[in-house]
């Protein structure tokens, strides 16, 4: 799916339509959630019905694992599209007192609070399937110190794509693959100069896919900055976000890095583009490889494209938690199916997992249970970086502001890095005293 930074501003007014929901005495929230003891996976679930909300584009995505438990359990679970915008239309759901089972959501801090876990949602903390998971999987779906949310996938992983001929074209290899962003920019006048392509590929039109270049050069701000920006002691207007700002407009977009199109680019054209070779690289996140292999095969994108991370000041991946990483498990007032949700996420990081995630044809999440063969070196060389990938604001920040949408006003003339800067800032404070973070 792609990734996009969620609407912020969409989301106060669900938000606090929620809360009050949730502060109703009258609200299903009976049962004392102090951990399960380990459940069998398989256990009879005969005449147990659950229901499962996902997003409109990812109803099919627990296909697979939901047909191997209900033949395992003898139980039911049917899922539920809830139209877009998901991510603001689940909160307004909530709030009118419609709760699933269980549910696809993005396992961030920045998003796992716009379905107050607390009030609603089971902790799962003491779930056999926690020890099993990677590190970087284990950092995700946690707020204040409580597991609120199983991983299911690895989050997307954000790098450069380039394709091969053009590179070879310019003279390069792996060895001159950037070790920094400034590096990247050098590499991207190395293709300006000795081919005919455009360097990067920028999608204006489409805007969600801007922020990518803001977000590799705010790698070197420390666990500090980010925890001061959250209790609002640092600001999106800090130097180094604004010097950030600059730089993607001065030295990429007013050096003619990108294509001609930039301010009209589209996320299809950014895959048409790299593969006919018109642009050498493309920045995105692991949706970009799921549409490449959705149009050719394995042996194909082997041929002509490959991957390689970076980051502001080093050769590091950034990690990108999206909606089908996370499934989380509602409080509903009927133990049985509590027990039962509790049950299908055992199963699915269990017995299940191998079984789902080859019919899938994703990374494994946990280290224990290989990675199917067969992936594009794309897709590998994304699952090699993760252990090591940096997270990107939205696993971060305790809101993800619309930063896409003032850096496309910034490209369409209508801000400048400073007032994009505010903006940002703005967003982000507004949102943060909605939902009542301390400091706002």
């Amino acid at each position: 799916m792609k990734r996009r930074a969620l609407p912020a501003l969409a989301l106060i007014g669900a938000l606090g339509l929620a809360a009050a929901a949730c502060s109703d005495p009258t609200a299903a929230d009976s049962t004392s959630d102090t951990g399960q003891p380990a459940v069998n996976p398989t256990a009879r679930l005969d005449g147990v019905k659950l229901t499962m909300w996902t997003a409109q584009n990812t109803v099919n995505a627990p296909k697979q694992v939901i047909d191997a438990f209900e033949k395992a359990t003898g139980a039911t679970v049917r899922t539920q599209a809830i139209p877009d915008l998901y991510e603001q239309n689940v909160p307004t759901k909530l709030a009118s007192g419609d709760r699933p089972d269980l549910m696809f959501w993005q396992p961030s801090i920045s998003t796992l609070p716009f379905v107050q876990p607390q009030q609603n949602l089971l902790t799962l903390d003491r779930e056999d399937w926690v020890s099993r998971l990677g590190d970087t999987e284990k950092s995700l779906g946690v707020i204040d110190g409580k597991r609120y949310a199983a991983i299911v996938t690895s989050p997307a992983m954000l790098g450069v794509y380039y394709n091969k001929d053009v590179f070879e074209q310019a003279g390069l290899s792996e060895k001159d693959f950037p070790k920094s962003y400034d590096e990247l920019l050098a590499l991207g006048h190395k293709v300006v100069d000795d081919t005919d392509a455009a360097a990067l590929y920028e999608a204006g039109g489409d805007k969600w896919p801007l922020q990518w270049q803001m977000q590799l050069q705010l790698t070197d701000l420390d666990k500090a900055w980010w925890d001061g920006l959250n209790k609002n002691r640092e600001k999106w207007t800090d130097p180094v976000v604004v010097g950030a700002i600059k730089k993607y407009k001065e030295k990429l977009l007013d050096a003619g890095l990108a294509q001609k199109n930039y301010r009209t680019g589209t996320f299809t054209g950014q895959a048409d583009a790299l593969w006919k070779g018109d642009v050498g690289m493309v920045l995105n996140v692991t949706s970009f490889q799921s549409q490449l292999q959705a149009k050719y095969s394995t042996a194909e994108i082997d041929e002509k494209i490959g991957w390689f991370p970076v980051a502001n000041s080093s050769a590091t991946g950034l990690y990108s938690p999206d909606q089908t990483n996370g499934v989380v498990a509602f409080k509903t007032g009927d133990d049985k199916r509590q027990n039962a949700a509790r049950q299908f996420l055992a199963f699915w990081l269990g017995p299940g997992y191998a079984d789902y995630i080859k019919a899938m044809k994703i990374p494994s999440v946990q280290p224990s249970v290989p990675t199917p063969g067969g992936l594009p070196q794309t897709a590998t060389a994304q699952v090699d970086a993760l252990s090591t990938a940096i997270g990107v604001f939205q696993a971060k920040a305790i809101v993800a502001p619309d930063t896409h949408l003032y850096l496309a006003d910034m490209i369409y003339g209508k801000k400048d890095a400073q007032q994009a800067a505010q903006a940002i800032q703005d967003q982000f404070a507004q949102v943060a005293k909605a939902q009542g973070a301390p400091g706002f």
